[in-house]
């Protein structure tokens, strides 16, 4: 059993950025990073995008080379079961322990999966590489795909399979493609590109049931439609990797709670990333799911880890979401129930604002990056949305 260091449970982007920033920030004790998948710490948003449409076989952040010459462990095809805080041990799943020093959970997200389904061929959700490689292959033989839920993954699903010649129907029981994130309004220009490129989008229908032989052959929708597929796509959102943690006294609630540099509630234990509910000062819990907050939650959990003064993870949030040949994009905070002016629209690409009581909350363009870009200092500033459209 291994008795010193830091210790960090996870294999993607976060568990990276940390072990990276520890390094960077001349700590020189072990560190070691656990992952129950066998391949390097990788990048996920291309799974989605480039690697579902051939374009890229892996997405590895960095070399095996890079582990040995910062001298950072990797333990690999065996993840994570339980720890316990007391006597600071992570138990993995072949029964062997690891000491830890220091503990951070960086495990991400699960797929939420629709349990009443069977167990038929055909039927994917999408969180690692392996379940991208696998339905780029049975994409090749496909005619016909449903993709369930019409989210950023369900959504570029979609587009990815569309643009591999796949015919696609897009379900969503919402009224709208991303109509919780960023409105009605934004979703109709999101059907709108889907549309235009071929896909078939039914709105404000759930999935009843799939039926097939030993593979799925046709989805019935809760309205009695029945759709022929032998290609099915679940993208119903995700929920934190914590079940792991449970019976460990760590706190858990959408996420582990944390304060605002990632300290946990046991001792000595620390989250970031999608998994991490982080303490903000205005909005209580918060725990983001966009790639672009970990570099930033990565300088603040490193330097109060080696109890040293920490900054707040302090930015504006930004994230993106690539369909066909045009990359969604968003800053700051936008929400569905937010006044929305849409101030460029050209058929297919556009721009919008954001407003909430009179202030600038966030900006979302489609194909236009510039000009979304350029509303980055008046979100940071609380700037009243007549700046903006005056």
């Amino acid at each position: 059993m291994s008795t010193s260091g830091v210790v960090i449970v996870g294999g993607g982007l976060a568990a990276a950025r940390t072990a990276e920033q520890l390094r960077r920030a001349e700590y020189a004790g072990p560190v070691t990073i656990v992952s129950d998948e066998e391949h390097l710490p990788y990048d996920r948003p291309p799974l989605s995008k480039e690697v579902l449409r051939a374009e890229l076989d892996e997405t590895t952040l960095k070399p095996a080379d890079f582990y040995a010459e910062k001298d950072i462990t990797l333990v690999l095809r065996n993840g994570a079961s339980s720890v316990d805080t007391a006597a600071q041990t992570v138990t993995l799943a072949d029964g062997s322990q690891l000491g830890y020093d220091e503990l951070v959970i960086a495990t991400g997200l699960v797929p939420k999966r629709i349990r009443s389904f069977p167990d038929l061929a055909g039927i994917h959700v999408l969180r690692n590489v392996d379940e991208s490689l696998a339905l780029r292959r049975e994409s090749a033989d496909a005619r016909r795909a449903v993709v369930i839920g019409a989210g950023f993954i369900g959504c570029e699903v979609a587009a990815s399979l569309r643009t591999l010649g796949v015919d696609v129907v897009l379900v969503e029981p919402q009224p709208a493609p991303l109509a919780s994130v960023l409105g009605e309004q934004i979703g109709a220009l999101v059907t709108r590109l889907h549309k235009a490129e071929g896909v078939d989008v039914r709105c404000g229908a759930g999935v009843d049931s799939v039926a097939g032989d030993s593979r799925v052959r046709s989805v019935t929708l809760s309205d009695g439609q029945q759709i022929d597929a032998d290609l099915v796509v679940v993208g119903i959102g995700s929920h934190p990797a914590t079940d792991w943690l449970e019976g460990s006294g760590i706190a858990v609630d959408n996420g582990v709670v944390c304060d605002h540099v990632g300290r946990a509630s046991a001792p000595h234990v620390w989250a970031i990333g999608d998994v991490a509910s982080w303490r903000d000062e205005t909005k209580g819990q918060v725990r983001v799911e966009h790639w672009s907050n970990v570099a930033d939650q990565a300088r603040a959990l490193v330097p109060a880890l080696l109890g040293q003064d920490a900054p707040a993870a302090v930015s504006v949030p930004y994230f993106w979401s690539d369909q066909y040949d045009v990359k969604i994009q968003a800053l700051g905070e936008p929400e569905g129930t937010d006044v929305v002016h849409v101030v460029e629209d050209d058929g297919r690409k556009f721009l919008a604002y954001y407003e909430r009581d009179g202030v600038v909350v966030g900006v979302v363009g489609g194909g236009m990056p510039g000009k979304v870009m350029k509303v980055r200092a008046k979100i940071a500033a609380g700037a009243p949305i007549s700046d903006l459209l005056g």
